[in-house]
């Protein structure tokens, strides 16, 4: 049965221990859950496991960045010194590469870092001055100093309030919270 209360966001837990959040993450997603998200004070490598996170496209958006950054700068100066202002200085070739070379690699470097900030906001969901959790005071005190805490959110197929409070006391999470997205 699913149960779809209205404003609500999710219920969530709070532990003492990385330990205990991941557990209780393994443990969500064996009880079938899928949109639980983790929240620690600092990084916890075992919990991307544990959430069952997949890689990120940040590394590809960043390559396919710095390629046009790349790619645009070498043509650019390609058009311009052959088609749109061609000089012939000395004899010289106008498509003289090696000279290329350093707006090329600058510009592979701007496009990728554009591409990997820009594109790691965009999948982050960033800026988001505002999110459901802070109406949480507990959360607000503790999620950057020393607690942790497990989501489980109500977009989940299989969500249900009372399920999610029951699975947060059998995990012995130190207080749950339903939480109301006003």
């Amino acid at each position: 049965m699913i149960e779809h209360r209205s404003h609500t966001y999710g219920v969530l837990g709070e532990f003492d221990t990385e330990h205990q959040l991941c557990n209780a993450a393994r443990a969500a997603r064996a009880a079938g859950w899928e949109k639980i998200e983790g929240y620690t004070p600092f990084p916890v490598e075992a919990l991307n496991d544990a959430l069952g996170l997949k890689r990120n496209l940040v590394p590809l958006i960043t390559l396919i960045g710095g390629l046009c950054g790349g790619l645009g700068g070498f043509f650019f100066q390609y058009w311009v010194n052959i088609y749109a202002y061609p000089m012939n200085v000395a004899g010289r070739p106008l498509n003289s590469w090696p000279a290329f070379i350093p707006v090329t690699f600058e510009l592979t470097v701007l496009g990728a870092s554009l591409s990997a900030v820009f594109g790691m906001l965009a999948l982050n969901g960033l800026p988001q001055p505002y999110h459901p959790l802070f109406n949480i005071d507990r959360f607000v005190k503790h999620a950057t100093t020393d607690k942790f805490y497990l989501c489980i959110e109500a977009r989940d197929k299989k969500f249900n309030v009372d399920d999610a409070k029951r699975f947060f006391e059998s995990v012995h999470a130190t207080n749950v919270s339903e939480v109301q997205d006003d």
